[in-house]
């Protein structure tokens, strides 16, 4: 080898950038992966409730390295709870942590419902009234649906506000609270829950910024002033039991 092919050969070396591992999507595990979530966050499978692996691959229809990693990554989420010698559950919460998680979520259901009321587009607009239309057609004794559109609703107004990091911050927060929901049960066809969505609603399309954030902390605020009475009542049958 010459001194100049060396010299190209030793440039070449150090310049040509590492080929990334090309690994190819796994469906199934996504797959799998989505649909436990969304059967946790729906409260089709309940807070305390086990999840074995063998039944859910014979449900699924699926062999158990699949459930496998969709269970730990749903722990690594914060939805299960692994126990030794038991398996994986579905997280239970305790009032401590629903007393923060409602705190928290006063204030960037506020600065959500604030942004909205600045930014929203006319399709937000069309979004927010058809998700809080759903919300009020749904039957007042399904309670999981009833949960699963406020939650939707919640969601188009953080989409509305369109700041990346505040959705960031809603969708882990959104898996708290519907634990929560699901854990107590408190029903959101509460007879103040139609008049603070509207004013809420009402308060975002009029671009009314400061007006948004007060009924958002309002209708939060409410809320969690049941959520914390059922969980109180729920701690105390339990010792009593």
């Amino acid at each position: 080898m010459t001194r100049r092919e060396a010299r190209l050969y030793t440039i070449s070396t150090m310049t040509a950038p590492t080929a990334t591992a090309f690994e190819r999507p796994t469906l199934v595990r996504d797959g799998v992966y989505e649909h436990l979530r969304r059967a946790v966050l729906d409260g089709e499978i309940a807070p305390g409730e086990r999840l074995g692996e063998v039944e859910l691959g014979e449900r699924l229809g699926v062999s158990r390295t699949p459930i496998r990693e969709a269970l730990m990554r749903l722990t690594q989420d914060g939805l299960l709870v692994a126990e030794a010698n038991k398996g994986v559950r579905v997280r239970t919460v305790s009032a401590a942590e629903a007393r923060d998680a409602y705190v928290v979520r006063q204030e960037l259901d506020g600065l959500a419902a604030a942004l909205a009321a600045r930014a929203h587009t006319p399709a937000d607009a069309r979004a927010l009234g058809t998700a809080l239309d759903t919300l009020q057609a749904a039957p007042t004794s399904d309670y999981r649906e009833q949960t699963r559109l406020d939650l939707a609703f919640h969601r188009c107004i953080t989409l509305a506000a369109h700041n990346a990091v505040l959705g960031d911050l809603a969708r882990d927060l959104e898996q708290r609270v519907a634990l929560i929901k699901h854990q107590t049960r408190t029903y959101n066809a509460h007879p103040q829950t139609d008049a603070q969505h509207a004013a809420l609603l009402a308060a975002i399309l009029a671009r009314d910024a400061d007006a948004a954030r007060e009924a958002a902390r309002t209708h939060v605020q409410t809320f969690a002033t049941l959520v914390l009475h059922d969980l109180a009542r729920t701690t105390e049958e339990t010792r009593h039991d």
